[in-house]
């Protein structure tokens, strides 16, 4: 899935949406101290109250919230055998008629999300299962023919998980009599604002649901959970954006050294870009080593050879023919997404103006030199150019 992929569907998660139906949804209340279920609650979405609704939609969209490779992540389910597989757990849930028969798939996943686990709050995982439907053309003013006379169907499965806080303490004071009271809570509060982990099955690319895949959302960005991915879902482990970019640096870094000036630099950000916008109505493309060569040949690095990036390659990242996602290595192009700390300041800059930054030796000191186009205020005050 990409972004665009996920956009479609958060959208469709509101009340009185005929383009998404949700037909069931169960939850289960696991105890930190045992990691056992304390009740389950299994109804059909529809006869709960309008206000539990609003606020289940809401968190729904929160899983599905976030930046890809960051917080959201396209997981391949692993080929080799295990008991109880998630995916077929959750293909059996999926094709499942009746709803007691999705019950029992759903719970086999939660004893695998608590096997040997334990978290530090009460939890309630929460499970729907639900139908999403896209037209597959516009409609047609000229023959009336109207978008819905044709649709994709999307039967799928989405959890959330969340966890559960303690009320606070608070002071009231009652009109009636004319006192403070202390109010006194103590049922726990279940925080439907922020979503510690969840998924969807299956995942969509296009109008295609692809079930060799899952949407696995962490709780926070960068932040994988690699219990949960590989022993609860039973997918292979992925790197995030973050990490990509780490790769990305220290591949660089054993291929030209630890010193790069700014132009080259700002030469490599140039050429990533250019391949991006090439390939921009696709997946994001992917560099493999052979592509790290040639984006640091035509940025001017010197003594650049195959053998060269390709040993970088299988020394910071243990395989050679791994690749790097370009939107993942790449700082954001148009903003000003890279940062330039000194002890006197901090500069914030844009990749495509990083050509304008120079490091330079004025009267025996390193300064940092920015190349400007017009007259410089601060305060109020125009520069005085010195010489």
């Amino acid at each position: 899935m990409n972004k665009k992929d996920v956009s479609a569907i958060r959208r469709q998660f509101k009340l009185d949406n005929d383009k998404m139906t949700i037909k069931d949804i169960f939850n289960v209340y696991v105890r930190k101290e045992s990691s056992e279920i304390y009740h389950q609650e299994l109804q059909p979405f529809p006869m709960l109250e309008r206000e539990h609704q609003e606020l289940f939609m809401s968190n729904f969209k929160k899983v599905l919230t976030g930046q890809m490779d960051s917080k959201l992540f396209e997981l391949r389910f692993q080929q080799e055998a295990a008991e109880n597989h998630s995916q077929l757990v959750l293909h059996t849930g999926l094709q499942a008629s009746e709803v007691e028969d999705w019950e029992e798939q759903m719970l086999l996943l939660v004893e695998k999300m608590f096997h040997d686990v334990q978290y530090e709050h009460d939890v309630v995982v929460t499970f729907i299962r639900g139908e999403y439907v896209k037209p597959t053309k516009k409609t047609n003013e000229e023959t009336e023919e109207h978008a819905r006379d044709e649709v994709f169907s999307h039967s799928f499965i989405l959890c959330s998980i969340n966890k559960t806080e303690e009320p606070q303490k608070s002071l009231l004071f009652d009109y009636v009599e004319k006192i403070f009271k202390y109010n006194i809570v103590v049922d726990p509060i279940i925080n439907l604002t922020a979503p510690i982990a969840g998924f969807m099955f299956p995942s969509f690319t296009d109008n295609s649901a692809d079930v060799n895949h899952v949407l696995y959302s962490a709780g926070k960005p960068n932040q994988l959970d690699p219990h949960f991915i590989e022993d609860v879902l039973n997918a292979e482990p992925i790197m995030t954006a973050q990490e990509d970019k780490v790769v990305f640096e220290e591949i660089v870094r054993e291929v030209v050294g630890d010193q790069l000036n700014t132009t080259t630099l700002a030469n490599v950000y140039e050429e990533i870009n250019r391949v991006m916008d090439e390939n921009e109505e696709e997946d994001p493309p992917k560099l493999d080593y052979k592509d790290v060569e040639r984006v640091l040949k035509v940025s001017g690095v010197e003594d650049v050879s195959t053998d060269k990036v390709e040993m970088a390659f299988q020394k910071v990242i243990d395989d050679e023919k791994y690749e790097l996602k370009a939107n993942n290595i790449m700082p954001k192009f148009n903003s000003k997404s890279i940062k330039i700390d000194t002890k006197v300041a901090r500069i914030t800059i844009s990749p495509q103006d990083l050509k304008y930054v120079r490091q330079v030796n004025y009267q025996g000191k390193r300064c940092i030199m920015i190349e400007v186009d017009e007259d410089v205020e601060i305060e109020g005050f125009k520069m005085i150019p010195e010489a």
